[in-house]
Order: structure tokens, then sequence, then C-alpha cells
């Protein structure tokens, strides 16, 4: 019995999560295909529609002596979240209070804010390990921590005003990424130098593609903790600080200047 030559195709995309070498079923795509399609796109429905579990969360995180926080934004339920991003980026008026009243405590260096964001999933199995990583990173800086906010139907614009309540020189807001058909579990941190209410995106440095798949979490935690050592040295974050933390590890970098032209 003749063996037909093995498909290169099936090397190739075991080596990738990216949909490649679907093949064809005579004119159709194969159903294995169709089917791997339909879960895929099954668990980015699911990621973005999940809530997330803030008290099993919040005990993980208190387990590692932190102090926790939840708030809630202008967007008091899932569609809305979903249909008014501008009422996701500001604070409901007692979940304001609640930060106000923790604020007049004591300024800190660093704020955390962790977001559900469009996928609570990624925030479920992602942030314990960050945080738990992140903490000595921080501590061998010699910078305080504030307490960590966990915030319930937040965009990143959210954590502005979060920071500017506590007095925090800078915020990063840990949240869950827009899903993919290959990662419904990303989460992406965004860091801001001095924090208030109306922060452009181009004021912000961004870590992205956080899950075991992509960068794992401890990596993550590394290049955070260089970032925040830099932006509090440069009094900046965004366009001009470049996040050179793979090459120059034990270096601080020189600020870039402003854009030109």
């Amino acid at each position: 019995m003749t063996q037909l030559p093995r498909d290169p195709w099936h090397r190739l995309g075991a080596s990738t999560p990216a949909r490649i070498a679907i093949g064809r079923a005579g004119n159709s795509t194969p159903t294995r295909e169709v089917l791997s399609f339909a879960l895929a796109h099954a668990q980015a429905r699911d990621a973005v529609h999940a809530k997330l579990d803030r008290p099993e969360l919040g005990g993980k995180l208190s387990a590692m002596g932190l102090t926790i926080i939840e708030v809630e934004s202008r967007a008091r339920d899932r569609a809305t979240y979903l249909r008014r991003p501008d009422l996701a980026r500001r604070l409901h008026a007692t979940s304001r209070q609640r930060l106000l009243d923790h604020g007049k405590d004591a300024a800190r260096d660093v704020a955390i804010m962790i977001a559900d964001g469009l996928s609570a999933t990624a925030v479920a199995r992602q942030v314990p390990p960050l945080v738990e990583a992140l903490l000595p990173l921080l501590r061998q800086l010699g910078l305080s921590v504030g307490p960590i906010v966990i915030a319930e139907g937040a965009r990143v614009a959210l954590g502005d005003e979060v920071g500017e309540l506590l007095a925090a020189r800078l915020i990063a807001v840990l949240i869950g990424e827009r899903p993919g058909l290959s990662s419904a579990d990303s989460l992406s941190i965004y860091l801001t130098y001095a924090p208030q209410v109306g922060r452009t995106d181009a004021e912000r440095n961004c870590i992205s593609n956080i899950r075991p798949s992509g960068l794992p979490p401890a990596s993550a935690a590394t290049n955070l903790a260089w970032l925040i050592d830099a932006a509090l040295t440069m009094k900046t974050t965004g366009v001009t600080l470049k996040d050179r933390s793979d090459v120059l590890e034990q270096h601080r970098p020189t600020p870039l200047g402003p854009p030109q032209g």
C-alpha cells in the first residue's frame, strides 16, 4: 500500500496558535477546522461576557499581604459597559468616595488597578502570578505600593481617576484584552505617570499579550518593574519613554524627547 507523503503544513501548524494550514475538503473547509473555529469563537464570546469573581481574586491577593479595594465604574452592567465605553472610564460616586477616603492616608509611588476589561478570564488566570512576581521587584526598588484596586466594568482610562484619588505618582492598570480567536486569556498592562482624568493613550506605556503562550506573567513583571523605575526617574510615560528592558536591563534609559515634525 502506497503511503501518502506527509503534509509539511502539519508541522508548521503545530508551531503556532495562528489559524494556518487549515486545508480543504473538496470546495469546503474540513469539519475539524469548522468545529475548531466555532470553539474559539465561543471562548472569545464567553471571555467578553464573563463576570470577574472579585472575592476569589481578592482572596488570592490578600494572601500576599495586600490591601484590596473594590470599585465600580458608572457602567453598572455588562451590556452598558459594552455599549457605553465613556461610562466605563469614570468611577461611580460611591466608589469615588471610597477611594477619596483611602487617598487621604498617604501618597504612594505606585498604584495598581486590576480591571476586568474585555476578558475577565485573562484577569483571573494571569494577574495572581504577575502580581506575585512584581511585588519583590518593587520592594527591591524601594517603592511604596498603594492598595490594590479591583475595578468592575472598567476601561483603561478609569485608572487615571483611581490614581489621582490615591495620590499615586504613577498607576499600572492590569486589564483583560479584547479576545482573539487564538487568545481569549491575554492580559495587558497600561502604565501612566502622574495619573489624572484627561490623560491620553499617548501618555501611557503598554505591555500586551501576557499569557503563558505569549509573554509569560513573570517576564511581564520584569518589564513592568523596569518601566516603573524609568518612568519615576524620567517623570514621564508614553511616547517619550521606550521600553529597553530587554537590552538595558541594568540601566535606566534616557528620554527620547518629544515627537518631532
